[in-house]
C-alpha cells in the first residue's frame, strides 16, 4: 500500500515553465499539487484568469478557480517547485528553504553555489550529499536543489555513460536551440523567422565553464571536485518550437570503438531507471540508427515518458577529435520542469523530505 501523496506547490505558476510543472504534476502518483504561487501582480486572482495558457489544451479544469498565492512561505506543502525568473529566485528560494521547504528549482540563481546540488539524477545522485552540508552551513531546516539549463542537461546525459567507461577529455558542441527556451513571448518573430540567431546570453559560459564540470565532478563528502575536461560551445537560437539539437565532437582518454560507444548508451541503466521512478524514461538514452535522425519534430517526445529521454544518432569518426554525433532533447520537459520533477522523485525515494519521505524511502529499501 502506497503512502499518502506528498503536497507540493509551484512558484511562478503562471509562466511557461510554471505551466509545464502544472501539466506534469497532473495525475502524478506521488505528488499532489496544492499551491499555486505567483507575483504580487497576479496573486489573489484565479489561476484560469491570470494564466495565459501556452501548452496544448486548456488550463486543467480543477485548477481554474484556484486562487494564486504570493511567493512567500506559508503554503501547506513539503516541496516547492520553482519556475521563478533568476532575479526573483535568488531571494525567494532562500526564504522558502529557511522556512523548512524542499525547493526543487529550475532557476539559474543557485546552480553554482558550492553547497547546493546541481542534479541530473542519472548522472550524479551522490551529489545529494551536499544537502546535509548546505543545511549545516546555512542553518536551514529546508534546502535547495537545482537542475542544469536545458542544453547542458541533454549534453551531459549523453556524455555520462561514455565518461564513466572511457573518460572524456575534450568536448566541442554546437547547439541549435528552440525558441521556447527563451520563455514567452521570447524571441520576436521578425528576429527568428527565416533566420538563426548565433548568440544566447550566458549560455556558452554555462556549458564551457560551469555546469558539465560540476555535474561530472566527484562529491568528496564536503564539496564537489569539478571534472577535469575542456568544453567549447557555440549556442544558436533557431526557428524550432521545442527541442534542442546539438552536434557534439569528443576526445577520449581511452578511445573506444564505435560499437563500444553505442553499446555503452544501450547498456546504460542508472539509478532512477533501476528504481523505476515515475518520471524516469526507460531507457535514459535512445540511440537511433537512421542516418537522418534525431530530428526535433520527430523525436523530441521519444521514449516511455514523453520528452524525458535524450536521443542520440549519427555517431561517426571525427577527423579532429575521436568521434562526433548528434543529440536531441526536449528543452521545456526534461530540460526544465521535468528535470526538477525527477530530482524531487529521487529526493523522496532517498528520504530527504522528512517523516512522509521516510515512509516512501522504506518502500525503496533506501532509508
Amino acid at each position: 500500500m502506497c503512502p499518502e501523496k506528498v503536497k507540493v506547490g509551484v512558484l511562478g505558476a503562471t509562466g511557461a515553465v510554471g505551466q509545464r510543472f502544472v501539466q506534469l504534476l497532473q495525475g502524478h502518483p506521488w505528488f499532489e499539487l496544492t499551491a499555486l504561487c505567483s507575483s504580487e501582480r497576479t496573486a489573489g486572482k484565479r489561476y484560469g484568469e491570470a494564466c495565459n495558457w501556452l501548452i496544448g489544451g486548456a488550463v486543467p479544469t480543477h485548477l481554474r478557480d484556484v486562487v494564486l498565492q504570493e511567493c512567500v512561505p506559508g503554503p501547506e506543502c513539503d516541496i516547492m517547485f520553482s519556475a521563478l525568473p533568476g532575479d526573483q529566485a535568488t531571494t525567494i528560494e532562500k526564504e522558502f528553504a529557511a522556512a523548512g521547504y524542499a525547493v526543487c528549482s529550475n532557476a539559474s540563481s543557485h546552480r553554482y553555489d558550492p553547497d547546493i546540488p546541481l542534479l541530473i539524477p542519472e548522472v550524479n545522485p551522490e551529489h545529494m550529499g551536499l544537502i546535509d552540508v548546505q543545511k549545516r552551513n546555512r542553518g536551514w531546516s529546508g534546502f535547495i536543489t537545482t537542475n542544469p539549463n536545458c542544453s547542458t542537461t541533454h549534453l551531459v546525459s549523453a556524455l555520462h555513460p561514455l565518461h564513466v567507461r572511457f573518460g572524456i577529455q575534450k568536448v566541442f558542441v554546437a547547439t541549435m536551440q528552440a525558441i521556447s527556451g527563451a520563455g514567452y513571448p521570447g524571441v520576436a518573430s521578425m528576429d527568428i523567422l527565416d533566420n538563426v540567431v548565433p548568440y544566447i546570453g550566458g549560455e556558452e559560459e554555462k556549458m564551457e565553464q560551469k555546469e558539465p564540470h560540476k555535474l561530472l565532478g566527484k562529491f568528496n563528502g564536503a564539496k564537489i571536485e569539478y571534472a577535469n575536461l575542456v568544453v567549447s560551445a557555440h549556442c544558436n537560437r533557431v526557428p524550432v518550437l521545442d527541442g534542442h539539437l546539438e552536434v557534439v565532437s569528443i576526445e577520449f582518454a581511452q578511445k573506444p570503438t564505435q560499437e563500444e560507444i553505442i553499446q555503452a548508451w544501450r547498456d546504460y541503466k542508472p539509478l532512477p531507471q533501476q528504481l523505476e521512478l515515475p518520471s524516469a524514461p526507460q531507457p535514459a538514452v535512445i540511440y537511433l540508427d537512421e542516418p537522418n535522425r534525431p530530428q526535433p519534430r520527430l523525436d523530441r517526445m521519444a521514449g516511455t515518458i514523453p520528452g524525458m529521454a535524450t536521443t542520440a544518432g549519427r555517431l561517426r569518426p571525427d577527423p579532429l577529435f575521436d568521434y562526433k554525433f548528434v543529440l536531441l532533447g526536449h528543452n521545456t520537459v526534461r530540460g526544465a520542469a521535468g528535470g526538477s520533477l525527477l530530482n524531487a522523485e529521487l529526493l523522496l525515494a532517498h528520504g530527504y523530505l522528512g517523516q512522509v519521505a521516510a515512509t516512501w524511502a522504506g518502500a525503496f529499501e533506501l532509508a
